[in-house]
C-alpha cells in the first residue's frame, strides 16, 4: 500500500478505529504508543499519514523513552517533522513527565528505600550523564528538599563532602539519602560508588548529619546500599 493509499484507508477507517475517536470514546488508556503519539502530532505529511509518522518515530527512536530523549535537532531532522509538530511532541512528552514527578513528590514522607525511589525513578532513569543528588530530611525522615551535588559524564560523577554538606546544613537537614544514577541503566554500584559512599558516611559521622541510605537507580530498578549492607 502507497503512502498516498495509506492516508485513504485512515480517512476511510470507521470513526470508531480511529485515535482520536477510539480516545475519545474508549480513553488514553486503551490507545497504543503509536495511536496516542499520532494523536500529538495532529496532522502527517505529504508522504505519511499521522499513523505512519508515528510508527516510524518510534521505531526510528527505539520507543518513548528514547523519544523523551530526543534533541529538537534530532526531531527536526526527521522527515516529515517541522518546528510545530517538534513543538508538540517534546510539549507533551514533558508534561507527561511532570506529572510522574509530581505525583512522586505528593509523598514526603521517607520510610523506605522504595519511597525513596519512586521519588526520583521518572527523572533520573532518562538522563544521560550521571547526577548525583541528596534528598534533605527532617528528624522524622520527611522530605525537606532534594539538591543537585552535581552532574558528571557518561560513567562518573564527582562529589566531594563539602558541597553534600555544605547544602544539608543549610537546610538544616538531620539526614540524606544519597541518589545518583547509571545512564547504562545497570544500577549495580561500582568501586568508585562505594568508597564515596564510605567517606561521606564518615563526613556526616563527624558532622552529625546521618547519611541514611545510597541508592543508585537504573532503568526502572534500583539498589539500595543499606538494604544491600553496604551502608
Amino acid at each position: 500500500m502507497t503512502p498516498a493509499e495509506y492516508r485513504v484507508a485512515i480517512k476511510n477507517m470507521p470513526a470508531e478505529l480511529r485515535p482520536r475517536e477510539r480516545l475519545l470514546k474508549e480513553g488514553p488508556q486503551f490507545l497504543s504508543d503509536i495511536e496516542l503519539l499520532a494523536i500529538m502530532l495532529r496532522t502527517g505529511s505529504t508522504d505519511a499519514s499521522a499513523v505512519e509518522l508515528a510508527t516510524a518515530l518510534l521505531g526510528y527512536f527505539g520507543g518513548l523513552k528514547q523519544l523523551l530523549g530526543a534533541s529538537v535537532e534530532e526531531l527536526s531532522a526527521f522527515k516529515g517533522v517541522g518546528p510545530a509538530k517538534v513543538a508538540q511532541v517534546k510539549a507533551a512528552l514533558e508534561l507527561g513527565r511532570r506529572v510522574a514527578m509530581a505525583t512522586a513528590w505528593d509523598r514526603p514522607s521517607i520510610k523506605s528505600p522504595e519511597n525513596a525511589a519512586a521519588l526520583v525513578m521518572e527523572e533520573m532513569r532518562h538522563l544521560d550523564r550521571e547526577h548525583f543528588w541528596a534528598l534533605l530530611l527532617n528528624t522524622k525522615n520527611q522530605l525537606l528538599a532534594r539538591e543537585t551535588i552535581s552532574i558528571g559524564t557518561l560513567n562518573s560523577s564527582a562529589i566531594h563532602p563539602r558541597e553534600l554538606f555544605k547544602a544539608a546544613i543549610k537546610r538544616s537537614a538531620a539526614g540524606v539519602i544519597l541518589v545518583h544514577n547509571h545512564p547504562s541503566g545497570d544500577p549495580t554500584p561500582s568501586r568508585q560508588d562505594i568508597e564515596v559512599t564510605r567517606r561521606l558516611v564518615e563526613a556526616g559521622n563527624i558532622i552529625g548529619i546521618n547519611v541514611l541510605d545510597h541508592l543508585v537507580i537504573g532503568d526502572n530498578k534500583f539498589i539500595s546500599f543499606k538494604a544491600e549492607g553496604l551502608l
